[in-house]
């Protein structure tokens, strides 16, 4: 069953920014990673589900709800994770989260300390005396906080240092073991391949590819013949590596990374370095 819908989403802002008849859905427990360089359109198509920006043309539905029309009732069961996190920084973090929960009408006292020691963040200091990952975490933590049944993540480990991007995984992991849906995007190609389902990639605000990583890898194989210096060494690279032999040649298959599956559909073309966030 779809959870998030998509569908023929346009909103042109001129000079190629914007998307362009952008289809795709994630499924029920699914965690879909959405790939592209800044200005391709994918923080665009994350405000259109949180129905902060009210598509030009197709729609953008969550549980069969249209995200503009009844996006007061969609956010309840949201946990959305911005770009560009904005905070009321004369508060502290402790202040930040007490009116989260009153603003959301939860208590979630035991969840809230399980999150802040898990990625080891003190909230009791002013907003805006924290450093950058500070931040990043105590937007993680307001993501989380009231237990979304759905999460929209933009760039979600921006700023974490390489431990806290691995527990932010683990968490990840744990959620969608819960029946979480979570729509990923993402700069980070490992962080993808680890976490999610499927992957679909954006390029100038319209989706090039859709599926599974390990589908996308089978589509983009390089086959490499190797002449060694005898067949007996021809035979032994060629089990060595799953490959096959003739002669004094073995023939190999790679299967490539989903890094280099991204720089194919880009092709090493200039793209726009513009903000993503339009």
């Amino acid at each position: 069953m779809s959870v998030l819908q998509v569908e023929g989403l346009t909103r042109d802002y001129g000079g190629g920014r914007g998307v362009f008849d952008l289809s795709f859905s994630v499924d029920q427990g699914e965690v879909f990673g959405f790939l592209g360089p800044n200005g391709a359109g994918k923080t665009t198509t994350i405000r259109h589900l949180m129905g902060f920006i009210r598509p030009r043309g197709g729609a953008c539905r969550i549980n069969g709800l249209d995200c503009w029309r009844e996006r007061t009732r969609i956010q309840r069961s949201l946990g959305y994770i911005p770009g560009e996190i904005s905070f009321f920084d004369d508060m502290t973090g402790e202040e930040f989260l007490r009116f989260l929960e009153r603003y959301r009408g939860v208590s979630a006292a035991n969840r809230k300390k399980e999150l802040l020691d898990r990625f080891e963040l003190q909230p009791r200091g002013k907003i805006k005396k924290m450093s950058k990952g500070m931040k990043q975490k105590l937007g993680i933590a307001a993501a989380f906080l009231h237990d979304p049944q759905i999460l929209l993540l933009d760039e979600p480990t921006s700023g974490l240092d390489p431990l806290m991007q691995n527990r932010f995984l683990q968490l990840l992991e744990e959620e969608k073991g819960r029946g979480k849906t979570i729509l990923l995007s993402s700069h980070i190609f490992e962080e993808v391949e680890r976490s999610c389902d499927r992957v679909g990639i954006i390029r100038s605000g319209r989706m090039v590819a859709t599926d599974s990583v390990e589908t996308l890898r089978g589509r983009h194989v390089r086959r490499y013949t190797v002449t060694l210096a005898t067949p007996e060494e021809a035979a032994a690279f060629a089990e060595d590596f799953g490959g096959t032999c003739r002669g004094r040649e073995a023939t190999v298959t790679a299967r490539q990374t989903l890094e280099s599956i991204f720089l194919h559909y880009y092709g090493g073309e200039g793209e726009s370095h513009e903000s993503d966030a339009v």
